[in-house]
């Protein structure tokens, strides 16, 4: 198994949904960072108020799964619903 990498960008539709984002990330950044296999994590706002650049990068697809399964029950995980995720995710050459 390799390290699994997304790379990609969260589009929101409205002011509201930016928000939601803005207030809910800190503690999502700080959470994932925190968990088994994360390896990198980067969450930055580019130059639309509503598009944010992601990279993210995890030992192993189990990680991932994991990391997925834990921010999706989370309060990110509610507050982010339906906000559009336009990612790549490739997995390395173990």
């Amino acid at each position: 198994m390799g390290k699994v990498n997304l790379t990609g960008r969260l589009i929101c539709k409205s002011d509201a949904e930016a928000a939601n984002v803005r207030n809910a990330l800190p503690e999502h950044i700080r959470l994932t960072r925190d968990e088994p296999g994360c390896l990198g994590f980067d969450v930055r706002p580019s130059d639309s108020p509503l598009i944010w650049h992601v990279a993210e990068q995890f030992a192993d697809s189990a990680a991932f799964e994991a990391h997925k399964t834990r921010a999706g029950a989370s309060a990110w995980g509610q507050q982010t619903v339906g906000i559009e995720r336009d990612y790549t995710i490739t997995e390395d050459d173990a």
